[in-house]
Formats: C-alpha cells, structure tokens, sequence
C-alpha cells in the first residue's frame, strides 16, 4: 500500500474518513492484500481534534515544522543545561509559544470552514496535541504527525528524559543535532553521587515542563484577552451603529407622521376646494339661467311695445 494513499485518507474532511477508509480497504483486499485491507479498516476515525491537527500538518506545513524546531531547540538546551552548561530555556519557549499562537489561530478557522465550532475543550485538546508532537519532536516513535487517529499526551517523565541527549564524554557539541535515544525503561541509577544527579535532573525536567505550560498557558490567555478586547470593541461599534440607525428611525417616523398630517390636511383641503367649486357652479348655473330670463322677458317687452305703438 501507497504511503501516499494513507496521506490521501487523512487530509480528506472528516465526514467522508469512513466511507473512503472502507473503499481503501475493499480496494486493497481485492488486489489480494488482505493483511493490509484489515489494518486499514482498522483504523479508527479520529476526534474532531486529532483531525484538526491532521489538517494542521498537511495545509500548514511551514507553521508546523516550526514547531517541532522549536521543540527541538528546547530539548538541545534543556540538555546543555543538564550537563552543566549554559543553556538559554526562553528563546526556544518563546519560539514555541508563538507558533502554538499561530496554529491555534489557524486550527479555529479550520473548525469553522468544516462547520464545528471553536469550543474551549476542543482547543484545549488541540493545543495539547500540539504540544506532545513538539516535545517528541522527530524520534522515531512519534506519533505519526498527519495521521493520527486519537488525541496525544506529553510523554511521562521516563520518556521524556530517553528524548534529551546524554551529556557526559563522547556528547556532541553544542549546536549539533540531537541525539535520540531510543525508548526504554531508565536503567536503576547507581549509588551516591550519580543518584542524586538524577533527581537532580528530574526536578529540573519539571520545572522546565512547568515552566513551558505556564509559558503556553500565558499565551493561551494574552489571545482570549486579545480576542475579548476585539469582541468588545465589535461590540461597541455596533452599539453605536444600534443607536443611530434607532435615532434615524425616529426621524423617519416623526418625519412620516408629519407627512402624514400634511397629506390629511391637503386632502380635507381638496374636499372642500371641490365642495367650494361645485357651490360656485351652481350659482353660476343659477344666474346664467335668470340672465337667459332677463333677456328673454326684455325681449318679450320690447315686441309687446311695437305692437302697441303700431295699433
């Protein structure tokens, strides 16, 4: 089977994981691949979560790389620091924190384009997941990054310390690439001075770990301040907006009931101009007819006084 065709699987959105995990599989098996038709279907679908880091990993590859640098980074200082050397912690936890920063922004918008909301447990998730992959870096058992199928934790204090090289003689050089140690349980410490070495290491392995979750816990709250900031201003705006369009309206309908009280007045106007003139009609309807009378009696008037002057 293709490495590709895995890849395929997981960068595809997470409603369709099943029915194109089932395809593979059906494919695989009647190609006469059985054995690897049975580890694909199974496969379990992963949480909204692992698919967002999945999705993180495949479409935003630089900020990802980033990441494990950065965590890279952290464990070579962390190792110069257990070997008695000087070893700057802030630069890489800062280099860290910013890119958690970036890929948690990028992983809401993810949520959003695939229509799941931004909750706060699923970012807490995300944001944990991210983590884990950074302090694993690029040993070889890491899980893989692109396609995993479930949330991933920190590894416990005994992986976490087979991750750091061994300082000591024969240790690289500051500055060369890190040495991993394979997995396995730590060997029993030896008495005395080497025994407390390694205490001493363990506690600073924590307060180190301490110190990077407080570091991503910080960040986690300057970008909900951030984004409350915003909120609250977007909200201001559209108070203010609210309060204008509100006070326009007003106006309109203050405007309108004049326009209103205008027309009735115009109109009781109209009834009554009509009224006036339909009166004024009558009256010259009335006087056209006495004057059409007048002339007809004068006319009579004058025949009946010829007829007199003429007898």
């Amino acid at each position: 089977m293709a490495a590709a065709d895995l890849d395929d699987l997981f960068k595809l959105p997470l409603d369709q994981f099943t029915a194109a995990r089932n395809a593979l599989a059906a494919s695989l098996k009647k190609a006469g691949r059985a054995e690897e038709a049975e580890r694909v279907r199974a496969l379990p679908k992963p949480p909204i979560s692992a698919w967002t880091v999945n999705q993180l990993f495949w479409r935003h590859r630089t900020a990802f790389d980033r990441l494990i640098a950065a965590g890279e980074r952290f464990r070579r200082a962390q190792a110069s620091q257990l070997a008695g050397k000087k070893g700057d912690l802030r630069a890489p936890l800062e280099a860290r924190r910013e890119a958690l920063s970036e890929l948690a922004t990028r992983a809401a918008t993810i949520l959003r384009e695939a229509g799941s909301g931004a909750t706060p447990d699923t970012m807490r998730r995300i944001t944990t997941t991210l983590e884990a992959l950074a302090t694993y870096g690029a040993h070889p058992d890491a899980p893989p990054a692109g396609r995993l199928t479930d949330d991933v934790h920190a590894p416990g204090f005994e992986a976490l310390a087979a991750l750091i090289p061994r300082a000591g003689r024969g240790a690289r050089a500051a500055g060369a690439p890190t040495r991993v140690i394979p997995f396995r349980r730590a060997p029993a410490p030896r008495p005395g001075k080497a025994k407390k070495a390694t205490a001493e290491q363990l506690a600073q392995q924590r307060e180190a770990e301490r110190k990077a979750a407080q570091a991503a816990a910080a960040s986690r709250l300057r970008d909900a301040e951030r984004t409350l900031r915003k909120a609250r201003t977007a909200a201001g705006r559209a108070e203010a907006a609210l309060k204008k369009a509100a006070a326009r309206a007003k106006d309109a309908d203050r405007a309108k009931a004049e326009l209103e009280q205008r027309v009735e007045k115009a109109a009781a106007g109209a009834d009554a101009a009509r009224q006036e003139a339909r009166r004024v009609a009558s009256a010259a309807e009335s006087a056209a007819q006495e004057l059409e009378d007048a002339e007809r009696a004068v006319e009579q008037a004058r025949a009946d006084l010829e007829t007199i002057r003429g007898g």
